[in-house]
């Protein structure tokens, strides 16, 4: 049985590569004032990003952007323009995504030195090191201390932060939210609200002919790698059967990716973002088309790195119960980048844990990003965003007010 999975496995592997190449022509789309920051075990700094009101001399809050899986926050700039009007507001790329990669740094530099193009088809090498997403949540912390920094700049201290966070980001950003205890001094006390777009809860499902043959084998890995890491709460008998399945083939996906993710043989075996992916992405032809022209965006993930993601999505749905954070979920029924189930598992997990926890579940939609919608959609969600965090200052505003 396991060798068979192994061969179909390895032949949608070997089918998914290609021959890709990819250009940038024009410089990183910068936003903000540029704030970089030495990284302890990387030479490439972290370049955080930061808008400002343009009057306020005291903002009511700060916010902190975390863009999705192989994009980067550049692509924001509208995004936290928005926000700008009454915060501060920041942003920074992932490791291994926009400046932060180092493939994609060093073709910015060359496009700012006169180059008129530049190849950035191997940048997806970046996510060689990327067993697990902590890397990301190392930057996150990072950045979020250097946006409390900023916070606390001004006349007041102690100014409320949020987190808005998309798809992979707001894994990263959940999952380093439920790490552990908080301690004094600890960034993650000052966040007093995440909002969550089309968070990475689930995974994958491919739609049309293609997940006939791609889904069965998402669900058989997701199966292992829960019931490895996360055994339910079974009868005995029916728990050591899931077991008997589970642990071998777990331990055989492991490999296989691993192995997939070598020189030589990932060059072929690396999946390229396949077309239904941009057509998920956003219901506006016009957002679609700068998608597919973004030398920026990265086009192939690392099978390690997906695989390391999987286990991320188990570890985090083990432990979902505890979130504490109030949150804004935002996601659509039938977007099937980040299935609306995963979403539902959590909203049951957590809702009730704070009055403010809110959902907006689109359920005529299928686009995964939220804000690269259509105008008038992402102008709708926009102001429901408001809304919600006007809510929480408030709140806020009356909890700290004298008696």
């Amino acid at each position: 049985m396991h060798t068979g999975i192994h061969c179909v496995l390895l032949t949608l592997a070997l089918l998914c590569g290609c021959a890709h190449r990819q250009y940038v022509r024009e410089p990183y789309p910068r936003w903000g004032e540029e704030i970089r920051l030495d990284r302890a075990d990387r030479p490439e700094p972290l370049i955080v990003r930061v808008m400002r009101p343009v009057q306020a001399t005291s903002p009511p809050a700060c916010l902190l952007i975390v863009h999705g899986m192989n994009e980067y926050v550049g692509r924001y700039r509208d995004v936290a323009r928005h926000f700008a009007k009454r915060f501060i507001v920041a942003g920074f790329d992932l490791y291994a995504h926009g400046l932060s990669n180092p493939a994609l740094a060093a073709a910015d530099r060359a496009l700012a030195a006169g180059s008129p193009a530049q190849e950035v088809s191997d940048a997806y090498l970046a996510q060689v090191p990327l067993h697990d997403l902590e890397p990301m949540r190392q930057d996150l912390d990072q950045a979020l201390r250097q946006l409390i920094a900023l916070c606390d700049a001004g006349p007041g201290t102690g100014t409320p932060v949020f987190v808005l966070a998309h798809s992979l980001g707001a894994l990263v950003a959940s999952s380093y939210l439920l790490q552990g205890k908080t301690e004094q001094g600890d960034p993650r006390v000052r966040v007093r609200g995440i909002v969550l777009l089309g968070p990475a809860f689930s995974v994958t499902r491919v739609p049309g002919w293609r997940g006939w043959l791609a889904n069965p084998f998402i669900d058989l890995s997701f199966f292992a790698e829960t019931q490895f890491r996360r055994p339910g709460d079974d009868p005995l008998p029916l728990k050591m059967a899931k077991q008997a399945v589970a642990l071998p083939t777990a331990l055989v996906l492991d490999g296989l990716f691993e192995a997939l993710s070598w020189p030589g043989l990932r060059a072929l075996s690396t999946p390229i973002t396949p077309d239904w992916v941009v057509s998920y992405l956003t219901d506006w032809e016009d957002e679609r088309a700068r998608h597919r022209a973004d030398g920026w965006i990265i086009r192939r993930s690392l099978l390690r790195y997906v695989k390391g993601i999987e286990r991320e999505i188990v570890r985090f749905r083990g432990g979902m119960g505890d979130f504490a954070t109030p949150y804004f979920l935002v996601y659509s029924i039938h977007d099937p980048i980040t299935p609306a189930w995963g979403n539902h598992d959590f909203a049951l997990a957590t809702q009730h844990k704070h009055p403010h926890n809110e959902l907006l579940r689109l359920d005529e939609a299928y686009h995964h990003e939220h804000l690269f919608a259509a105008p008038r959609s992402r102008e709708d969600l926009l102001a429901r965003i408001d809304r919600w965090l006007d809510l929480r200052l408030a709140s806020l505003n009356r909890r700290s007010a004298p008696p």
